[in-house]
Order: C-alpha cells, then structure tokens, then sequence
C-alpha cells in the first residue's frame, strides 16, 4: 500500500483541517498540507479534496454467528459487512453456540478474525451458556482478551447473581453490560406496547420493562463499589432520564442507541413487517425524540449496530414468529450522518466520538494517532454524497433490512487497517 490523499479534510473529535495524507505499507508517513517528499512514482494519489479522513470506526455491538451459526454470518462475512460499512473494529457479542463463555471459545473467534483489516474483539457471557444461573470464569476470559461482559439477549435477572458479578469483576475493573429486559413483563411480546400493538393485535413489550433492569443495574453498579456499567441498544426516554441522573451522580455509567431506534418507531412495523421486529423493539416518537436529544447533550455515549442477520426462513413469516433483529454494518454511517449532521443537530467531531473515539475509551482500547509512524486506522469518507441504501450491494451473508432504499448522506468510501485499504461498495 502506498496511498496518498491529497487535499483531503481530516476530522477527530476535537479537530478539523485540510491536509496531505500519505499511508505507505500501513504507517502515517505524512500528515501536512506540505507536499509528501516520499511521494513518487509509484504512490496511488486520490483528490481528496471532496473525502474527509476519520478515526477507523468502531461498533461495540455486533453479532457475526460465529460459532454455531454461520448460515447467517460467519467472521469472514461480518468482517467484509464492516470493511464495507467504513468500520475498522467491531465487539462481538457472546450469544454463539458454544456462548462465549470459555477462553476456548475467545482463541477460536481470535484465530477466525486473525489478519483481517477490521479488528475483532469479542465480549464474553456473564454466566455460563447464558441461562443465568453459575459465573464463568470471568478472570480466564478477561486475561484472554474479553473487553465486556454480557449474558445479551438473555437479561441476568437473578440480582444477587448480578450482585456476585460485579463483585468477581471488581478485581480487574471488569465492564459488565446488559440487555436490560425484565422477562415477567415481556414474555411472547412481539413489539412496544402502545397503540399500534393494540390495533394490530400484537403482544407488547411495555418500556418499563427495559428502566426497571437499568435502574436496578445502575443501583447495583453503586452499591458494589460504582463499579463500570454500560447500557446496550437503550431505546426508552427513562432509560436515558436513569443513565443522565447516574452519571450525574459521578457514577461510571455508559449506554449505546442504535440507529433504527432513532431513526424508526414501531409504526414503521406496518411498512417493513418482520424487518422491523427487534429486540428491544421499536418505540414511539416520544421515545424516539428523547434518544436523538440524549445523543445530542451527551447522555448517550456511542451509535452502536446490534447488527444481527438472520437469514430469510427467519424473517418471511408471520411477525409474531419473526427472528428479532436486524442487519446495521452497512448503513449506519450514512443514518447517523444523515440524521444528526446533516441536519445541523451534531457536529462531525461529535458524531467522531460517537462512533469511533467513545466506544474505543469505554473498551479502553488505545485511541487512534494520525502522527507520523502511526499505523493507520481511518475511515474516509464523502459527506458530500446523497445516495440510496442498496441491500443487493451488502457484503453481509443476510440482508435482513428496512432501509433499503432510504436516500442519505454521507457515504464510506475507503477502510484502512492493519496494513490493508478497502474500496467501499454501498
């Protein structure tokens, strides 16, 4: 690799500048609006002059199947879905089959992942195989390299278990997360409880059901010792009121939105069916207002996926029966752009901590350099662009989405990682 973008805008979360940018065999050789003195004759040149250059991405929440399920993605395939969605680092979740929940299990995704230009870390279960009911050895995994811990799908109910959790994690400052889901409340729902449930007949999953678990977690987080606490895929106006109030209380409390939640609600379920069934589900306006503010004053801390491919046999049914969940590498970008910058209600910088920068500090992952003799870890994209979501162009294996076809802005161009540059194809 010897690139060079010329004229190209690079923007962090605390700065904005037009510059020279030259990468050769992976390394920062040059970052000046001085002409590269490397620059020759074999050097790819790229007129940035429309590109602004990004901190690689990162997703802290993604599901690639692997093991166990790999009909609907593999590490290979989820990795290519990332490259091809602009991010250079993804955090998978531990609902495999096996769970993560051995360092066996965390050697096999690093052996899959291995070379790969996004780099693949993985969060491990909070208990064993997920049914809530004995620790895993939570040390093991962490000295194996697991980042966070999560039961996931499965919501830890038990809370002297979770009690027992931060405890045993309290010894390496251990990141525990949930998917805040008081099951008694939701059992068999199919979407929000509100008026669209009712008129379609569906089972509901009323919001309470989701702040009763943060509020005991943010509770528990704090008697334990204010222990390290993050909120996956918060979609409810309480569960942003819980998560402000804690972290004004000097707690170490973090949360992640997904783009489908502040981007649909769950009238959107009567246009895109079972494409617009997940887990949590989609919520009202009101719910859906109050994440975008939450984003916009800091409360939420990062855009995370829950990128989650099934494939078709699980979607085209009936919505009741319907797999939760749907795919999000490869459109989150260009939804969170249009939605928060294009619009005037973020800066770029501040969505740049939104989905590189934030998630990387939460992980305690080192923060990406553009100095010269850093490897580069970039994202570059045109904000410029206005073009339409393709699901056909996906590199996912499945293509369980309902924004194919949504006009946006701001399209990834080129992945750089790990010694390697991936031309986008959206």
């Amino acid at each position: 690799m010897n690139v060079y973008f010329e004229n190209i805008t690079l923007t962090t979360d605390t700065s904005t500048y037009k510059t020279n940018l030259h990468i050769i065999d992976g390394i920062i050789v040059h970052n000046s609006s001085d002409i590269s003195p490397k620059k020759n004759e074999n050097t790819k040149i790229i007129d940035g002059t429309t590109l602004t250059c990004l901190p690689g991405l990162f997703d802290m929440h993604v599901h690639f199947r692997e093991p166990g399920q790999e009909y609907k993605e593999t590490i290979e395939t989820g990795c290519n879905s990332a490259a091809n969605g602009g991010f250079t680092g993804v955090l998978c979740m531990p609902n495999t089959a096996p769970s993560i929940d051995h360092p066996a299990v965390v050697e096999y995704i690093n052996s899959k992942a291995k070379g790969n230009i996004v780099d693949v870390y993985s969060s491990a279960a909070i208990t064993v195989k997920r049914e809530g009911s004995t620790l895993t050895p939570m040390r093991q995994l962490h000295d194996a390299g697991v980042l966070m811990f999560t039961d996931d799908g499965s919501c830890l109910m038990d809370s002297q278990l979770m009690r027992n959790a931060y405890d045993y994690a309290s010894d390496f400052d251990g990141l525990l997360s949930q998917h805040c889901e008081d099951h008694q409340l939701t059992k068999n729902f199919a979407m929000n409880e509100g008026a669209v449930s009712e008129k379609l007949g569906l089972k509901g999953y009323p919001t309470v059901a989701e702040e009763i678990i943060i509020a005991r977690d943010i509770q528990l987080a704090n008697f334990c010792g204010n222990r390290r606490y993050h909120v996956s895929h918060m979609s409810t106006k309480g569960g942003v009121h819980l998560v402000s109030d804690a972290k004004a209380r000097g707690q170490r409390i973090t949360c992640e939105v997904t783009p489908h939640h502040f981007v649909l609600t769950d009238s959107s379920i009567e246009q895109y069916g079972t494409n617009a069934k997940m887990n949590p589900p989609l919520r009202t306006e009101e719910h859906r207002l109050a994440l975008i503010e939450g984003i916009c004053n800091g409360t939420v801390d990062c855009i995370a996926t829950d990128h989650a491919p099934h494939a078709s046999h699980e979607k085209v049914v009936d919505f009741s029966s319907g797999a939760n969940g749907i795919t999000g590498l490869e459109t989150s970008f260009a939804l969170s752009y249009t939605t928060f910058v294009s619009s005037g209600l973020i800066s770029l910088s501040k969505l740049v901590s939104l989905m590189s920068t934030n998630p990387r500090s939460i992980l305690q992952l080192p923060s990406i350099s553009f100095e010269v003799g850093s490897s580069a870890n970039v994202t570059i994209v045109d904000t410029n662009i206005e073009w339409e979501i393709d699901s056909k162009k996906h590199l996912s294996k499945s293509l369980n989405t309902p924004f194919d076809g949504f006009k946006v802005f701001g399209k990834p161009m080129f992945t750089i990682n790990n010694s390697q540059m991936y031309t986008c194809n959206l």
